[in-house]
């Protein structure tokens, strides 16, 4: 099977990469499209080619949907995002699934296997099944709330709602919490973005996922990133990455 992706956000375009060749070797990413301009480009030489399309909705110079005002398309389409207030417009475009960051393995399965039997005719979109469930869409995805650690001869329970942020540090990955603690967890970051609510967390760089609750002060720092200050001052500087700082600012906003 043929794939284009059109995803703003390099790590997750590169996740969605790495679970397609985990459901099936023979899948072949043929590009990455990182805008609405960029994506009708090449879609007009080249739809012919694709058998499955992936698209995320908020992307850098807009959201996809305009793309299809430029460019027919009649492939299959995987709907990305964040939110789900777009469900609805996204299942009037040719979409067969509409999947909810973060992505797990689990939901790009359940989806690929809904194309399979969709197109072995045994299946079919059913925008009126759809519209009966999307009161409860939002609460399908089932979030983690507390993490146990051990303190000593102690094992504890931490609510998400105690942590300031997670970081990473050699092979480990631990906690910070409002006390100050410093708790090693059995999670890796990767791990704990597919788990964690992206409302209230959010991986600013390869080191640390942060509580917006946590959050004091942001400031601008150099080479157009951002620097992060939080109740609890974490022995490294939590800056976020270049390329994650358009979609920090949007999740800083709450859109």
């Amino acid at each position: 099977m043929k794939i284009a992706i059109v995803e703003d956000e390099a790590p997750a375009a590169e996740k969605l990469g790495r679970y397609l060749a985990r459901y099936n070797e023979s899948f072949n990413v043929l590009v990455i499209l990182p805008s609405v301009r960029d994506a009708v480009i090449w879609f007009k030489e080249n739809l012919e080619q694709v058998d499955l399309i992936f698209m995320d909705i908020q992307l850098s110079d807009g959201q996809s949907f305009a793309i299809f005002d430029e460019v027919d398309i009649s492939k299959p389409i995987i709907f990305t995002t964040a939110f789900d207030e777009y469900a609805l417009k996204a299942f009037e475009v040719n979409s067969i699934a509409y999947l909810l960051k973060p992505i797990t393995f689990t939901d790009l399965s359940a989806a690929i296997n809904k194309l399979n039997l969709i197109q072995g005719g045994q299946s079919q979109s059913d925008i009126g099944r759809f519209k009966e469930l999307l009161s409860g869409l939002a609460n399908q995805k089932k979030y983690k709330s507390r993490f146990m650690v051990k303190i000593g001869e102690h094992i504890r329970s931490v609510t998400v709602d105690q942590i300031l942020f997670f970081y990473a540090e050699g092979r480990n990955a631990y906690i910070t919490t409002d006390q100050g603690r410093r708790l090693i967890i059995d999670y890796k970051l990767e791990e704990l973005e597919e788990i964690l609510d992206p409302v209230q967390f959010f991986r600013v760089n390869r080191t640390f996922i942060i509580n917006i609750a946590s959050i004091n002060d942001v400031l601008v720092y150099s080479n157009s990133r951002l620097k992060i200050l939080t109740e609890v001052k974490a022995e490294k500087e939590i800056i976020v990455s270049r390329e994650k700082v358009a979609a920090f600012k949007q999740w800083f906003d709450g859109e």
